[in-house]
């Protein structure tokens, strides 16, 4: 009788807390959108004014830390990247992309429909496993530049943030410095998330099942983005 190895079971492990990871988030509420902040959260955000820096920034790291769609994405933006430096670009782009819509779209107040841009952001998910995959240039014989489409990505994911923060009507006293604080907390969630994505990723590179299992891996995560974009879309219809 054939036992996988060591490599194959830890292969099929990651993929399998993959899907786990990602039926729990999507279960946790049958309400909650992908960008949605906690009852807790928005009752303490409406009723607090003036500079509050350190809840601001607690709030942005707990949003980020907990968003499974901006995970997903940096998954796959990281997935085949092994170098720091290129890492830090790809994740520098995705920064500034959602740092200066979401922002800007709160300065302004400029939101867009929370089912359209949560949708556009499943989209992204399914975007980066196509193109880890090589869908593009097999199927349409090109290569779309991967640092403009994760800036551009990056924008919509910054005006799913601000289009939240909008409909929980923070107090104009202190808004700059809070949201400012509260982009600082996204960055240093995204830093934690991105850490843990590394170890992990790093860990499972180092075996043999990771080029055996990497295309299934990235297909499950396309999958993850078109359930994320069903799930919008219906919510959006029957809204």
């Amino acid at each position: 009788m054939h036992v996988p190895s060591l490599g194959a079971r830890q292969g099929r492990n990651v993929i399998l807390s993959l899907v786990l990871a990602l039926l729990s988030s999507l279960l946790i509420s049958s309400a909650a959108y992908a960008h949605a902040v906690a009852e807790g959260d928005k009752g303490y955000i409406q009723e607090i004014s003036g500079i509050n820096i350190l809840p601001f920034i607690y709030l942005g790291a707990k949003h980020m830390v907990t968003g499974y769609d901006h995970i997903l994405f940096l998954f796959g933006v990281i997935f085949f990247l092994y170098k720091l430096k290129h890492i830090g670009i790809y994740v520098s782009l995705f920064a500034v992309g959602h740092s200066t819509t979401m922002l800007l779209g709160v300065y302004f107040n400029v939101g867009i429909n929370s089912y359209i841009i949560d949708a556009i952001i499943g989209l992204s998910v399914v975007y980066k496993s196509l193109d880890n995959i090589g869908a593009f240039q097999r199927i349409l014989g090109f290569q779309p530049n991967t640092k403009v489409a994760t800036l551009v990505f990056g924008f919509f994911h910054g005006f799913g943030l601000s289009t939240k923060i909008i409909e929980y009507d923070i107090s104009p006293d202190g808004l700059v410095p809070n949201l400012l604080a509260f982009n600082v907390g996204v960055e240093i969630g995204q830093l934690l998330a991105l850490s843990t994505i590394l170890i992990a990723m790093g860990y499972w590179r180092r075996t043999r099942s990771f080029w055996r299992h990497a295309y299934t891996a990235n297909v499950v995560m396309m999958c993850a983005g078109f359930v994320l974009i069903g799930y919008q879309l219906t919510g959006l219809v029957l809204s």
